[in-house]
């Protein structure tokens, strides 16, 4: 029996602005498809939380095959807060994005408030890898492909 066909839709991020997380994806390379609020006793049903009140920005990858879902919670509020977490915490914690000049990435994000998290370092003679922290501490890895020789 064949397996069934297993498609990612979407990874979600929440954030404080939304603007903010719009602009810093854009500049990756990212494409808003669409916001919208989220209301009603049927997210709240989704969710778990209950009464809920949530603006939302799906964003797409160029391609069109990967999105990010940012939401900005109105209520309930949000209760835990992981901007600081390292990077071996435990639970879901970053995405990572290929892109075609990890130099040159890493300049215009700054632009936009992220931080290097440790160093360029380079993996074996396959990738350039780093994490970064973007607004409001969103942890990003961002990896550049190596020519093959």
């Amino acid at each position: 029996m064949p397996k069934p066909k297993l498609l990612l839709h979407n990874t979600g991020i929440v954030v404080e602005s939304l603007d903010v997380a719009i602009s810093f994806f854009t500049e990756l390379g990212m494409v808003l498809e669409g916001r919208a609020m989220i209301e009603g006793e049927w997210a709240g049903r989704v969710t778990g939380l209950g009464s809920q009140h949530v603006e939302i920005a799906m964003m797409a990858t160029p391609d069109g095959h990967n999105r990010l879902e940012l939401s900005r919670f109105l209520s309930p509020e949000v209760i835990a807060d992981h901007r600081t977490a390292p990077v071996n915490a435990l639970g879901y914690l970053r995405v990572m994005f290929t892109v075609e000049n990890l130099d040159d990435m890493l300049v215009r994000l700054s632009k936009h408030g992220a931080q290097l998290v440790g160093e360029v370092v380079r993996y074996e003679n396959i990738y350039r890898l780093c994490y970064i922290r973007g607004p409001e501490g969103i942890l990003i890895g961002l990896a550049e492909e190596l020519e093959k020789q």
